[in-house]
């Protein structure tokens, strides 16, 4: 049973192998992921996952495919991918010593076309943070191209007050949602 994980991120990857998954191929879906008007974060979540799941299942007829979206919200808003410094000073600036979601949707498709969907929900809170620690933390660039503008297992593990929920979810894959649908599929585990 082949699995292709239909994502660009190595920390994706680096999650699987956490618990003993290593995909055959990476391929990672090429889709617009702008939010619709009014989307709330959890269904952009799970809509965004699923259809990076279905985009690779076409091109792997017969395969597993994993495939996830992660999305930090506060309240109904969407926080972006951050791609400038004003991006993530901004983001920073709204996530300082408030309590926020961060959303992991994952869709696994079988061979057949049939598609499971899990959403691992979970809370977030970064402690007040001080104008030089937001500065600190743009010129660490570990913000480029990360939900809500930080990445957990870096540098900002220091900021965050509290978690509430599963911490690779909030990396960006939740392992006990993935490992319960890949053995569900009949992929072998353990």
């Amino acid at each position: 049973m082949r699995l292709i994980l239909a994502s660009a991120s190595p920390r994706r990857r680096d999650l699987l192998g956490q618990i003993g998954v290593v995909p055959d191929a990476v391929d990672p879906a090429d889709i617009d992921e702008t939010p619709r008007k009014g989307e709330l974060p959890a269904v952009y979540a799970a809509r965004v996952s699923a259809e990076k799941g279905v985009a690779v299942a076409v091109r792997h007829p017969g395969a597993l495919i994993l495939s996830g979206d992660t999305v930090v919200a506060v309240g109904r808003r969407i926080l972006p991918k951050t791609e400038s410094e004003g991006e993530a000073r901004t983001c920073l600036t709204l996530l300082s010593g408030r309590r926020h979601q961060v959303l992991s949707a994952i869709t696994l498709i079988n061979g057949e076309g049939r598609a499971w969907h899990r959403l691992s929900t979970n809370i977030v809170i970064f402690k007040r943070l001080e104008p030089a620690e937001i500065d600190a933390y743009i010129a660490s660039d570990e913000w480029r191209g990360k939900a809500g503008g930080y990445a957990i297992q870096g540098r900002a593990a220091g900021l965050i007050r509290t978690i509430q929920g599963s911490h690779s979810a909030i990396m960006g894959l939740p392992l006990y949602e993935t490992r319960t649908l890949l053995k569900a599929a009949g992929y072998p585990i353990d």
